[in-house]
C-alpha cells in the first residue's frame, strides 16, 4: 500500500488491526540508507508486507541532522516521530522487530559485523557500515534477490553491486521525464468543430480522453493547413478558443503556440495552480512575472505579485554575505529581478517613457520578492504566487507552499527538472514533475511544457547541443 508523499501517514492509523504477513517466499528484506529517509520521513511504510532493516549507523546520521533549520532537519525530526509513536503503540522491541500496519516489520540492526574489505575508505565508513550490513543479510539469505539495499547515492548502489547485493533507487513518487505529461496534444476534428469554435469561440466536443484544462492543437480533417489553439473547459465537454494577444502583457509578446497556451493559463483566475515546465530560455519565469504584474498592477485581481524561489547556489557557495536581509538575498534573487526590469523595460520603451523600475513597484506593495525560507507557518490570501525553480524543492516542500495558499489565491510553479542543484532530488522525483502528474486531471490545475527557447539563438543552442 503506497502511501503519498501528500499525506503524513501515522504508522498505526486508529482502528487498524495488523494485517496478516505475507508467505515468506514472497517476503523482501529492504535495508535504507540514510538519504531515503532523509528525502522521506515515511520511506518505512511504503513498502507494503515487506521487511524494513534499518541499520543503527543510519539512526545515528540522521540524529545529526535533527537540530537544522532545514526541510532535511524537519524531515530528520519527523522519522524520528514516526519511530517513536510505532514503536510505542505496539510495545515491540526494534532490534527483534516491529509489526508494519500493511504486514511487514520494521527493525533496526545493530551493525555489529566488522567491516573486512581492503578497498574500505576510514572516510567512508558509515556508508561502508550500511552497506556491510547488507551484505551480511544477503550472505545469510537462502533466497537469491530478496536483500535488496535502498539507497539515492549512485556510488552507493555501485559498491552494492561489486559485492553482489541487489540495489535500487527510492522509487515512490519518482515520475519518468520521458513519460511526464507536457499538458498539451494534438488532435484532427471535423470543420464544424473549427468552424464553430472560431465562430464563437466555445464548441462542443467530447473530452472523455482528455484532461481538465488540456491544451490542443486542432487540425482540420478537410483542410489540414487550417488549425486552431484550444484548451478544454475545467469540467469538460468544451474546447475553449485560445487566441494570441495581440497588445501583449506588460510588452511581452508570445513567440510560439507553448507560450500561447501559457498565457491562457495563467491569465485564467479560475485556476489556482499553474505549472509551467521548460528548459532554460523558454519564457517560463518571464511570462509568469508579466502576467502576474499585470493581474495585479492593472487589474487589481491580486493584492501583490509574490515571487519567491529555494536558495541553491550554482557552483561554491559565497559563504556568509555582508549587509541587511535585503542586500544578503540580492544575488539569488537576481534572476527574478533581470526578468522584472527586463519587463519594465519593454513596457516603458513601446510607450515612449521611462522605466518605474521593480524598487517603486516593491514600494508601492504591488512586488514582493523574498526566499522559500520564510513560507512556512504563514496564510497568502489574494496573492499571485510565483515559485520558480521550483524542480529543486522536494515533493513535501511543494506540498508545504501551495498549502500556504489563501483564499483567492493563484499559484504558478516555473521550473527545469533538468537543471538540479539540490542532493536530495532528481530529474524524476522533485516536487515540479511530481506536482504535474499528481494534479493533471484536476480542475483547478493547468499545465505546459515550453519546448522552444526565446531568449536568443545562442542561448537556444547552449540548450539543445551543450
Amino acid at each position: 500500500m503506497y502511501h503519498s508523499p501528500f499525506e503524513s501517514p501515522s504508522p498505526l492509523p486508529q482502528g487498524q488491526s495488523l494485517i496478516e504477513r505475507a508467505p515468506s517466499e514472497e517476503r523482501k528484506t529492504y535495508v535504507l540508507d540514510t538519504n531515503v529517509l532523509l528525502y522521506d520521513p515515511s520511506a518505512i511504510f511504503k513498502f507494503e508486507e515487506h521487511d524494513v532493516v534499518l541499520p543503527i549507523t543510519v539512526v545515528e546520521e540522521i540524529d545529526r541532522f535533527k537540530k537544522d533549520l532545514t526541510e532535511t532537519g524537519r524531515n530528520a525530526r519527523q522519522f524520528g516521530r514516526y519511530v517513536d509513536k510505532l514503536r510505542i503503540e505496539t510495545g515491540a522491541s526494534l532490534s527483534d522487530g516491529i509489526p508494519l500496519p500493511d504486514g511487514g516489520t520494521f527493525r533496526v540492526d545493530l551493525a555489529e559485523t566488522e567491516i573486512a574489505w581492503k578497498w574500505a575508505d576510514p572516510k567512508h565508513r558509515n556508508d561502508n557500515l550500511i552497506l556491510a550490513v547488507a551484505h551480511g543479510l544477503n550472505a545469510r539469505e537462502s533466497r537469491p534477490g530478496k536483500v535488496i539495499l535502498v539507497t539515492k547515492d549512485t556510488n552507493m548502489r555501485i559498491k552494492a553491486n561489486a559485492l553482489g547485493t541487489r540495489s535500487e533507487d527510492y522509487e515512490h513518487g519518482k515520475v519518468q521525464l520521458d513519460e511526464l505529461w507536457t499538458g498539451q496534444r494534438e488532435i484532427t476534428v471535423d470543420p464544424e468543430v473549427v468552424d464553430a469554435l472560431y465562430r464563437s469561440s466555445v464548441a462542443d466536443y467530447d473530452t472523455e480522453e482528455l484532461y481538465p484544462n488540456e491544451c490542443v492543437v486542432l487540425r482540420n480533417a478537410d483542410r489540414p493547413n487550417q488549425t486552431a489553439l484550444a484548451r478544454v473547459s475545467s469540467e469538460g465537454g468544451q474546447l475553449q478558443l485560445v487566441t494570441r494577444i495581440k497588445e501583449g502583457v506588460w510588452g511581452i509578446y508570445p513567440r510560439n503556440k507553448e507560450q500561447c497556451f501559457a498565457l491562457d493559463l495563467l491569465l485564467d483566475d479560475n485556476l489556482k495552480l499553474v505549472t509551467l515546465v521548460g528548459k532554460a530560455g523558454t519564457g517560463k519565469t518571464l511570462l509568469a512575472i508579466a502576467v502576474g504584474l499585470h493581474k495585479s498592477a492593472d487589474e487589481r485581481a491580486y493584492h501583490r505579485l509574490l515571487v519567491s524561489r529555494p536558495i541553491f547556489p550554482m557552483g561554491k557557495d559565497i559563504g556568509y554575505l555582508p549587509g541587511d536581509i535585503e542586500e544578503k538575498l540580492n544575488p539569488w534573487m537576481k534572476p527574478v529581478y533581470d526578468n522584472v526590469e527586463f519587463i519594465l523595460d519593454t513596457r516603458s520603451s513601446g510607450r515612449g517613457g521611462k522605466s518605474r523600475g521593480y524598487q517603486e513597484l516593491i514600494d508601492q506593495g504591488l512586488l514582493e520578492i523574498e526566499p522559500l525560507t520564510y513560507i512556512r507557518g504563514r496564510s497568502i490570501p489574494h496573492q499571485y504566487l510565483i515559485i520558480d525553480e521550483a524542480q529543486n524543492l522536494t515533493p513535501h516542500e511543494i506540498k508545504t507552499i501551495i498549502t500556504r495558499a489563501g483564499e483567492g489565491t493563484k499559484v504558478v510553479l516555473t521550473g527545469d527538472p533538468y537543471q538540479i542543484d539540490n542532493p536530495y532530488v532528481d530529474a524524476t522525483s522533485n516536487g515540479l514533475v511530481f506536482v504535474v502528474e499528481k494534479l493533471k486531471e484536476e480542475g483547478l490545475a493547468g499545465h505546459i511544457t515550453l519546448n522552444k527557447g526565446e531568449r536568443s539563438d545562442l542561448a537556444e543552442l547552449a540548450a539543445n547541443l551543450l
